[in-house]
């Protein structure tokens, strides 16, 4: 009598946090599972979109999910308001109004609630954008971590921008606004109680009056992207791919705070990959770099602004990232596969 062994069943795929990263698998989650069922995207996937029909109004939404919901410099209610008016600042934008969705976890302290309102209230009334609608959800104790937020924004085009990650051209020159990691290495050293803490906090920060400082620029400002999820090395790896051309940096022209780098260090991590929440990268044609630097160094949020690289022809390899290092080799940049930093945002 033979017996037959049964066919091993392979496992069903399932969502991991990395999925929710910003990087390779949420690219791969977005192609094959969530773009699909709108009947699929074309051209790059931006942070925020014209309206169909309208040539000024763009629409942005983002959801919230950071733990813990205080961290040095910020918290989740500021971030959700940050968060998403820099989505639409990113395309060119002037936020116009903002609504917000919670889901609350049952138990939640009403002090810690009152406390998450009371800064993103803050945030709005800072950044000059109303709150405008929104909606609250209860659910049961372990069906959520306290609270979510869900944030929407309506932003009206700034004259003369069309910003998009597809518009680099070789020859651009690479800006970023100031220091990177610090909002990914807060969070992470706040929750997982690392002591970093004390020397780390949280760039969290609105960017619109930096890109409106940008404006007159008009057509000579190509690509504007905020590297949040995924950090620096994500936001480049877009911008190439969807650009289909080449990126090249200095590391030693990349601002990285010293207790940031020791973060990283001693966790095995590359700034490159950790989170920002209060900078951002321009591509700028060349001849408008100086002027564009000048404008990014007149406000607060952009006094750290340095060039770190520039827009190379594809040469055969587009959508490459690579790096002069500080010993003088060259190394390539590769999109983060998943989270490494889970819950930072």
């Amino acid at each position: 009598m033979i017996t037959e062994c049964p066919v091993p069943r392979a496992e069903t795929e399932r969502v991991l946090l990395g999925h929710g990263a910003g990087g390779r698998l949420t690219a791969e989650l977005l192609e094959h599972t969530v773009l699909p069922a709108f009947g699929g995207q074309e051209g790059p996937l931006e942070d925020a979109s014209l309206l169909p029909g309208s040539k000024e109004l763009v629409m942005s939404t983002d959801g919230f999910v950071v733990s813990p919901l205080f961290f040095p410099g910020g918290d989740i209610g500021s971030l959700a308001v940050h968060g998403t008016v820099n989505d639409l600042a990113m395309r060119g934008a002037e936020p116009v109004a903002l609504s917000v969705a919670l889901i609350v976890e049952e138990g939640l302290e009403l002090g810690q609630l009152e406390a998450v309102m009371r800064s993103l209230g803050k945030a709005a009334q800072e950044a000059g954008v109303p709150v405008v609608t929104g909606d609250t959800k209860v659910v049961g104790r372990g069906a959520a971590d306290k609270v979510f937020i869900t944030t929407t924004g309506v932003g009206k085009l700034l004259p003369g921008l069309a910003v998009s990650a597809a518009n680099a051209r070789p020859g651009d020159a690479v800006l970023l606004s100031g220091p990177i990691g610090l909002h990914g290495t807060a969070v992470l050293s706040t929750r997982e109680g690392l002591g970093f803490e004390a020397d780390i906090a949280s760039d969290t920060r609105p960017l619109h009056r930096l890109v409106a400082a940008l404006a007159p620029l008009a057509d000579r400002l190509h690509v504007l992207r905020d590297p949040t999820r995924g950090g620096l090395a994500a936001a480049l790896n877009e911008i190439a791919r969807d650009s289909r051309l080449a990126v090249d940096i200095d590391e030693r022209a990349v601002p990285v705070p010293e207790p940031v780098a020791a973060a990283c260090d001693i966790l095995g991590l590359d700034p490159l990959h950790v989170a920002n929440e209060g900078c951002m990268v321009a591509f700028v044609a060349p001849d408008a770099a100086d002027e564009a630097l000048a404008s990014m160094r007149s406000l607060p949020e952009g006094s750290g602004a340095v060039r770190i690289g520039d827009v190379l022809p594809a040469d055969g390899r587009p959508g490459r990232v690579t790096m002069r290092t500080a010993v003088g080799a060259r190394r390539v940049v590769d999109m983060p596969l998943g989270e490494l930093l889970p819950r930072i945002c």
